[in-house]
């Protein structure tokens, strides 16, 4: 199966599973280890987390509103040991997922290297605010990242001039964005790196012909009136598919319930990390359901990257797995702005592997990145 077919092109059937939405801890709470984890790899169906607290790190859960009054839930990652003015990082991603996934086990790591680390909810999505769930805004989604820097930038043990922000694939282009455009942001970097903007409009590798995207767009505008209609919102593939006579053949969830033995790789691997105890979480998109079908449109209309070169003089530092479907990406970006961004290549490493594979994570890389450049 071509790569281009294996995103977002998932068959699934059945109505679409409800995404879990629980009330949210009271402000500040400690919310340690929950119970029920069971540490890196294995996942809970009770709204725990996918990998176990580093004995060093305290963990805290804050909730702060952005520019547009949503409320963004967010875990406080701080050493146990910290003294003085900190360095601090806002986390987030991947597109789908939830805080208690792979941007809080890279918060956990980066707190018990010595960072404060803020790891949240996009909004409309977890546990933050907004109240359509589970659709996506790169313009929001960017000012999450700069929200999430006030929030840091407020606290006592963190120092303002020192603050980063650290991506995982889809939140990757929102967290250049923002950094392009807010440069309190004073460097970032990626993790197998996604341009949300560029996937939805253009298919992976920039497939859809000007037919076919004629043909999403016009498949969104359909959606709107039915949506309109209906007075709710839709569940469909936010990257949307084409079957074998050229029509639009949305799924009703990211990923399907069960694996099919003819699975393609790229499926597979999303799979095993979203859909197995590895990742399971019951508020994570990629988990349980799919995104609003017309989350697509708002991406056609925000280009992300458009500003790349206003990061410049900060820099960038964007990771990427030697045998990843997304490392293109990476390159384009690193081809963009040479001088600002650098790109690190993982061998042996997927896609997937870089949310939670910490023997393949070059965590030591990222923090020498950081180190260097929040200085």
């Amino acid at each position: 199966m071509e790569r281009r077919k294996a995103l977002g092109l998932i068959a699934a059937t059945g109505a679409a599973t409800a995404a879990s939405f629980t009330a949210v801890p009271s402000f500040g709470a400690d919310t340690g280890r929950a119970a029920g984890a069971t540490g890196q790899g294995k996942a809970t169906a009770k709204g725990g987390y996918t990998f176990a607290l580093d004995r060093n790190v305290k963990r805290t859960s804050v909730r702060f509103k952005n520019r547009y009054g949503i409320a963004v839930a967010a875990d406080l990652y701080v050493p146990k040991n910290a003294r003085g003015k900190l360095p601090a990082l806002a986390v987030s991603g991947p597109f789908g997922a939830v805080k208690e996934q792979s941007s809080g086990l890279y918060a956990n790591e980066f707190a018990r290297r010595g960072y404060v680390a803020l790891a949240f909810d996009p909004s409309f999505t977890g546990e933050s605010g907004g109240t359509v769930r589970d659709v996506a805004s790169p313009d929001i989604y960017t000012e999450d990242y700069s929200t999430a820097v006030d929030f840091l930038g407020l606290q006592k043990i963190v120092d303002r001039e020192r603050i980063g922000a650290q991506a995982i694939c889809g939140l990757s282009g929102m967290a250049l964005t923002a950094a392009a455009a807010d440069s309190r942001i004073k460097a970032v970097a990626t993790a197998s790196m996604y341009d949300m903007s560029r996937s939805m409009s253009r298919g992976h590798e920039d497939y859809y012909t000007p037919e076919q995207r004629r043909k999403v767009v016009d498949h969104l505008s359909r959606q709107r009136w039915i949506d309109a209609e209906n007075g709710t919102y839709a569940r469909l593939s936010h990257e949307v598919p084409f079957d074998e006579d050229g029509n639009v053949a949305p799924s009703n969830r990211v990923l399907p319930k069960t694996l099919p033995a003819d699975a393609d790789p790229i499926t597979a691997t999303f799979f095993d990390y979203y859909r197995t105890e590895r990742g399971y979480h019951p508020r994570s998109i990629n988990s349980t359901t799919a995104w609003t079908a017309t989350t697509p449109m708002s991406f056609f209309a925000f280009p992300l990257m458009t500003n790349i070169d206003m990061l410049a003089p900060r820099k960038a530092l964007l990771v990427a797995g030697a045998d990843a479907h997304s490392l293109y990406y990476s390159e384009d970006v690193r081809a963009m702005a040479p001088d600002t961004v650098d790109l690190v290549t993982v061998p042996g490493a997927d896609h997937v592997d870089l949310y939670d594979r910490k023997n393949l994570i070059p965590f030591d890389r990222l923090d020498e990145f950081f180190t260097k450049n929040l200085a």
